[in-house]
Protein backbone atom coordinates (compact mmCIF):
# COMPACT_ATOMS: atom_id res chain seq x y z
CA UNK A 1 0.00 0.00 0.00
CA UNK A 2 1.12 3.68 -0.92
CA UNK A 3 2.33 6.17 1.70
CA UNK A 4 0.04 8.88 3.54
CA UNK A 5 2.07 11.24 2.12
CA UNK A 6 2.75 10.41 -1.26
CA UNK A 7 0.39 9.01 -4.37
CA UNK A 8 1.24 5.86 -5.83
CA UNK A 9 1.33 5.76 -9.53
CA UNK A 10 2.00 2.03 -11.37
CA UNK A 11 4.12 2.03 -14.32
CA UNK A 12 3.13 -0.88 -16.18
CA UNK A 13 5.90 -1.37 -19.22
CA UNK A 14 7.65 -4.11 -20.83
CA UNK A 15 10.90 -2.37 -21.22
CA UNK A 16 12.72 -2.23 -17.82
CA UNK A 17 14.93 0.72 -18.45
CA UNK A 18 12.49 2.75 -19.64
CA UNK A 19 9.93 2.09 -16.89
CA UNK A 20 12.87 2.53 -14.46
CA UNK A 21 13.36 6.23 -16.03
CA UNK A 22 9.80 6.91 -15.76
CA UNK A 23 9.57 5.67 -12.10
CA UNK A 24 12.57 7.79 -11.63
CA UNK A 25 11.50 10.92 -12.76
CA UNK A 26 8.34 9.86 -10.88
CA UNK A 27 10.06 10.03 -7.88
CA UNK A 28 12.23 13.25 -8.25
CA UNK A 29 8.30 14.92 -8.07
CA UNK A 30 7.42 13.37 -4.82
CA UNK A 31 5.19 10.10 -5.96
CA UNK A 32 5.93 6.53 -4.90
CA UNK A 33 6.27 4.12 -8.40
CA UNK A 34 5.51 0.56 -8.54
CA UNK A 35 6.19 -1.47 -12.01
CA UNK A 36 5.00 -4.25 -13.24
CA UNK A 37 6.65 -5.49 -16.94
CA UNK A 38 3.43 -8.03 -17.80
CA UNK A 39 -0.06 -7.21 -18.24
CA UNK A 40 -1.28 -10.68 -16.46
CA UNK A 41 0.73 -9.51 -13.30
CA UNK A 42 -0.51 -5.79 -13.61
CA UNK A 43 -3.51 -6.97 -13.08
CA UNK A 44 -2.49 -8.81 -9.73
CA UNK A 45 -0.78 -5.66 -8.10
CA UNK A 46 -3.15 -3.07 -9.20
CA UNK A 47 -5.87 -5.47 -6.90
CA UNK A 48 -3.72 -5.70 -4.30
CA UNK A 49 -1.85 -2.23 -3.91
CA UNK A 50 -4.86 0.27 -5.61
CA UNK A 51 -2.23 3.15 -6.65
CA UNK A 52 -3.66 6.45 -7.52
CA UNK A 53 -3.03 6.08 -10.76
CA UNK A 54 -1.83 3.50 -13.76
CA UNK A 55 0.48 4.35 -16.37
CA UNK A 56 0.12 1.56 -19.31
CA UNK A 57 1.59 0.86 -21.94
CA UNK A 58 0.08 -1.01 -24.97
CA UNK A 59 2.26 -3.47 -26.05
CA UNK A 60 2.87 -6.29 -23.47
CA UNK A 61 3.62 -9.83 -23.25
CA UNK A 62 1.01 -12.40 -21.74
CA UNK A 63 -1.86 -9.75 -21.62
CA UNK A 64 -1.76 -6.45 -23.86
CA UNK A 65 -2.32 -2.87 -22.32
CA UNK A 66 -6.15 -2.95 -24.32
CA UNK A 67 -7.02 -6.07 -22.04
CA UNK A 68 -5.36 -5.12 -19.05
CA UNK A 69 -7.33 -1.24 -19.29
CA UNK A 70 -11.04 -3.81 -20.07
CA UNK A 71 -10.69 -5.51 -17.25
CA UNK A 72 -8.71 -3.05 -14.83
CA UNK A 73 -12.11 -1.04 -15.56
CA UNK A 74 -14.07 -3.65 -13.77
CA UNK A 75 -12.66 -2.73 -10.01
CA UNK A 76 -10.63 0.26 -10.89
CA UNK A 77 -12.23 3.38 -11.06
CA UNK A 78 -8.92 5.63 -11.26
CA UNK A 79 -6.92 7.75 -13.74
CA UNK A 80 -5.32 5.52 -16.22
CA UNK A 81 -2.86 6.78 -18.97
CA UNK A 82 -2.13 5.11 -21.97
CA UNK A 83 1.30 5.06 -23.62
CA UNK A 84 2.03 3.04 -27.26
CA UNK A 85 4.80 3.50 -29.77
CA UNK A 86 2.13 2.92 -32.60
CA UNK A 87 0.59 6.60 -32.96
CA UNK A 88 -2.29 5.98 -34.95
CA UNK A 89 -5.82 7.25 -34.58
CA UNK A 90 -7.47 3.45 -33.95
CA UNK A 91 -5.01 2.86 -31.50
CA UNK A 92 -5.81 5.97 -29.59
CA UNK A 93 -9.11 5.19 -29.66
CA UNK A 94 -9.22 1.54 -28.88
CA UNK A 95 -7.25 2.59 -26.15
CA UNK A 96 -9.94 5.09 -25.01
CA UNK A 97 -13.05 3.00 -25.91
CA UNK A 98 -11.26 0.33 -23.72
CA UNK A 99 -11.49 2.70 -20.48
CA UNK A 100 -8.08 4.87 -20.58
CA UNK A 101 -8.90 8.49 -19.82
CA UNK A 102 -5.86 10.02 -21.63
CA UNK A 103 -3.42 8.72 -24.61
CA UNK A 104 0.95 9.55 -25.02
CA UNK A 105 2.18 8.39 -28.27
CA UNK A 106 5.92 7.40 -26.97
CA UNK A 107 9.03 8.81 -27.20
CA UNK A 108 7.16 9.95 -23.85
CA UNK A 109 8.26 13.61 -23.14
CA UNK A 110 8.29 13.60 -19.28
CA UNK A 111 6.80 17.11 -18.80
CA UNK A 112 4.05 16.35 -20.54
CA UNK A 113 3.30 12.57 -18.96
CA UNK A 114 3.68 14.65 -15.76
CA UNK A 115 1.26 17.52 -16.14
CA UNK A 116 -1.56 14.95 -17.78
CA UNK A 117 -0.78 12.96 -14.63
CA UNK A 118 -0.95 15.97 -12.66
CA UNK A 119 -4.62 17.18 -14.43
CA UNK A 120 -5.93 13.77 -14.16
CA UNK A 121 -5.07 13.53 -10.39
CA UNK A 122 -6.14 16.65 -9.10
CA UNK A 123 -9.62 16.20 -11.17
CA UNK A 124 -10.11 12.58 -9.57
CA UNK A 125 -9.52 13.54 -5.99
CA UNK A 126 -12.22 16.44 -6.76
CA UNK A 127 -14.31 14.12 -7.89
CA UNK A 128 -13.84 11.80 -4.43
CA UNK A 129 -13.88 14.98 -2.22
CA UNK A 130 -17.12 14.88 -0.11
CA UNK A 131 -19.36 17.97 -0.54
CA UNK A 132 -18.90 18.55 3.29
CA UNK A 133 -15.94 17.75 5.47
CA UNK A 134 -16.65 18.09 9.16
CA UNK A 135 -13.88 17.70 11.83
CA UNK A 136 -14.57 18.23 15.20
CA UNK A 137 -16.17 21.94 15.10
CA UNK A 138 -14.75 22.40 11.96
CA UNK A 139 -17.21 22.45 8.97
CA UNK A 140 -15.92 23.08 5.24
CA UNK A 141 -18.42 23.16 2.63
CA UNK A 142 -16.58 22.72 -0.71
CA UNK A 143 -19.46 23.53 -3.26
CA UNK A 144 -20.26 27.07 -1.48
CA UNK A 145 -16.78 27.56 -0.51
CA UNK A 146 -17.16 28.54 3.12
CA UNK A 147 -16.11 27.51 6.73
CA UNK A 148 -17.32 27.50 9.82
CA UNK A 149 -15.68 26.86 13.32
CA UNK A 150 -18.44 26.11 16.60
CA UNK A 151 -20.93 27.38 13.99
CA UNK A 152 -19.36 30.56 13.70
CA UNK A 153 -18.38 31.44 9.76
CA UNK A 154 -14.85 32.31 9.35
CA UNK A 155 -13.54 34.62 6.48
CA UNK A 156 -11.29 32.99 4.51
CA UNK A 157 -9.31 34.27 1.00
CA UNK A 158 -9.25 31.86 -2.04
CA UNK A 159 -6.30 31.13 -0.91
CA UNK A 160 -7.33 30.30 2.64
CA UNK A 161 -10.05 27.98 2.05
CA UNK A 162 -8.12 26.05 -0.80
CA UNK A 163 -4.92 24.99 1.43
CA UNK A 164 -7.58 24.18 4.55
CA UNK A 165 -9.76 22.27 2.08
CA UNK A 166 -6.32 20.20 1.56
CA UNK A 167 -5.39 20.06 4.53
CA UNK A 168 -8.75 18.44 5.59
CA UNK A 169 -9.17 16.66 2.79
CA UNK A 170 -5.87 14.45 4.25
CA UNK A 171 -6.50 15.28 8.18
CA UNK A 172 -4.07 13.04 10.14
CA UNK A 173 -1.77 13.46 7.15
CA UNK A 174 1.24 15.20 6.33
CA UNK A 175 1.05 17.59 3.48
CA UNK A 176 4.20 18.35 1.72
CA UNK A 177 4.80 22.28 1.30
CA UNK A 178 5.86 21.71 -2.69
CA UNK A 179 2.57 19.10 -3.03
CA UNK A 180 0.27 22.13 -0.99
CA UNK A 181 1.80 24.66 -3.97
CA UNK A 182 1.45 22.60 -6.78
CA UNK A 183 -1.86 21.43 -6.50
CA UNK A 184 -3.23 24.83 -5.68
CA UNK A 185 -0.94 27.13 -8.15
CA UNK A 186 0.05 24.80 -10.84
CA UNK A 187 3.64 25.12 -10.35
CA UNK A 188 6.53 23.31 -8.88
CA UNK A 189 7.82 24.51 -5.69
CA UNK A 190 11.08 26.38 -5.89
CA UNK A 191 12.24 26.20 -2.50
CA UNK A 192 11.68 30.26 -2.18
CA UNK A 193 8.07 30.65 -2.60
CA UNK A 194 6.49 31.38 0.66
CA UNK A 195 2.95 31.82 -0.47
CA UNK A 196 1.88 28.70 1.62
CA UNK A 197 3.60 29.49 4.82
CA UNK A 198 2.03 33.15 5.09
CA UNK A 199 -1.50 31.67 4.34
CA UNK A 200 -0.84 28.93 7.24
CA UNK A 201 0.26 31.86 9.37
CA UNK A 202 -2.94 33.32 8.56
CA UNK A 203 -5.40 30.16 9.06
CA UNK A 204 -3.92 29.76 12.28
CA UNK A 205 -5.39 33.04 13.89
CA UNK A 206 -8.61 32.96 12.10
CA UNK A 207 -8.92 29.22 13.45
CA UNK A 208 -7.63 30.14 16.84
CA UNK A 209 -5.09 28.16 17.17
CA UNK A 210 -1.62 29.00 19.11
CA UNK A 211 1.12 30.70 17.07
CA UNK A 212 3.71 29.85 19.46
CA UNK A 213 2.74 26.34 19.73
CA UNK A 214 -0.42 25.27 16.89
CA UNK A 215 -2.42 22.13 17.70
CA UNK A 216 -4.81 22.82 15.32
CA UNK A 217 -2.55 22.64 12.22
CA UNK A 218 0.91 21.62 13.09
CA UNK A 219 4.08 22.52 11.05
CA UNK A 220 6.56 18.81 11.03
CA UNK A 221 9.94 20.81 10.17
CA UNK A 222 11.40 20.83 7.03
CA UNK A 223 8.42 18.40 5.54
CA UNK A 224 5.16 20.16 5.57
CA UNK A 225 1.92 20.79 7.60
CA UNK A 226 -0.80 18.41 9.18
CA UNK A 227 -4.22 19.38 10.18
CA UNK A 228 -4.69 17.29 13.51
CA UNK A 229 -7.71 15.63 13.88
CA UNK A 230 -8.40 15.56 17.77
CA UNK A 231 -7.92 18.99 18.28
CA UNK A 232 -11.05 20.88 16.81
Amino acid sequence: MHSETTQHVMVVEDDESLARWIADYLVSHGYLVSIATRGDLALQMLRNDMPDALILDLNLPVMDGIEVCRQAREFFARPIIMMTARDTEADEVNGLESGADDYLAKPVRPGILLARLRALLRRSNQELAPALIRIGGLSIDVESRSASLNDEAVALSTLEFDVLQLLAANVGKCMRREDLIAEIRGIEYDGFDRSVDVCISRLRRKLEDDAQEPRRIKTLRGVGYLLAADAW
